[in-house]
């Protein structure tokens, strides 16, 4: 493996992004490090992030990265050496700065997809859980290596790891610091789907498309009730989604329904079972 070069970005060029169609591309922009995550990175994302969430444009966001590399995780150089160098403060304060945002992508108001391109790897498993669809390309490589350098899968992968794939699953990828292909990580349920990487950018923008032309109100609604719902009881689930349900018609819950009624049950003009309504004539 040839050296990368040394390329030093300024902290607003660590994340590139584009807005076309109601799409948003958001990259990890530092292909020479493999998109590892740094101090600078983390910030830039933190802001990207926030400015594209209530943007109008904006209907989906797709995370992915420039070059060969989804992320390689976080630096070890930046995020790592250099922060323990200058202290506990300096420690959390970097933690913070990633988490944060990973945790803003968790409960986005618009639906969030990850786009995995290449390697995934320890730190990278943060934002990978926190999009809510996840769509690799088979020959993607995903690794907690963790344990090779004397350390635990920490900041939330084993978490991640735990919660996405079986037990005796978990426990092998985060104990043995063996890669999985894109199309075992689908197979262990790491991931969505896994496409060959021809037809990766294809099957996202497919995915994404659909996704637009749906209620955004109720999408929102949607992803947060199953996140919620995934840590409750049965009997505590059925009475969040109804008071959820009931919180959806102040966000025009009660519009979206008579006029997805109206379509059905009149016009004739859509099925449920095999695709969305013309949200464009709710009227608010």
């Amino acid at each position: 493996m040839t050296d990368q070069p040394k390329i030093e970005r300024a902290e607003e060029d660590t994340v590139a992004y584009t807005v076309e169609d109601g799409i948003a591309w958001v990259k990890f922009n530092r292909p020479e490090k493999r998109n590892c995550m740094s101090p600078k990175l983390n910030r830039q994302m933190g802001k990207v992030v926030a400015d594209l969430e209530f943007r109008d444009d904006v209907k989906v966001l797709v995370l992915t990265g420039e070059g060969d590399a989804w992320s390689a995780g976080m630096d070890l150089k930046e995020y790592f050496r250099e922060t323990e160098a200058e202290g506990l403060g300096a420690i959390r304060k970097a933690q913070r700065e990633a988490y944060s945002w990973w945790e803003r992508l968790r409960w986005y108001e618009k639906p969030t997809i990850a786009m995995i391109n290449g390697w995934c790897f320890g730190g990278g498993y943060g934002p990978l859980f926190s999009c809510d669809i996840a769509i690799a390309a088979e020959d993607a490589q995903f690794g907690l290596s963790e344990i090779n350098w004397g350390i635990l899968p920490g900041g939330g992968a084993s978490k991640v790891a735990a919660d996405l794939m079986p037990l005796r699953k978990a426990l092998y990828h985060a104990m043995m610091g063996e890669n999985l292909t894109g199309k075992q990580a689908e197979a262990q349920g790491l991931v969505t789907e896994a496409v060959p990487a021809a037809r990766l950018h294809a099957r996202v923008l497919e995915i994404a498309q659909a996704l637009a032309k749906k209620d955004g109100h109720a999408l929102r609604a949607t992803k947060w009730a199953v996140r919620r719902v995934a840590e409750m009881t049965y009997d505590n689930a059925e009475d969040y989604l109804i008071r959820t349900q009931e919180a959806l018609h102040n966000f025009g819950g009660v519009e979206a329904r008579k006029e997805a009624t109206r379509q059905f049950l009149d016009e004739k003009s859509f099925k449920p079972g095999l695709g969305t309504f013309d949200t464009s004539k709710i009227k608010r």
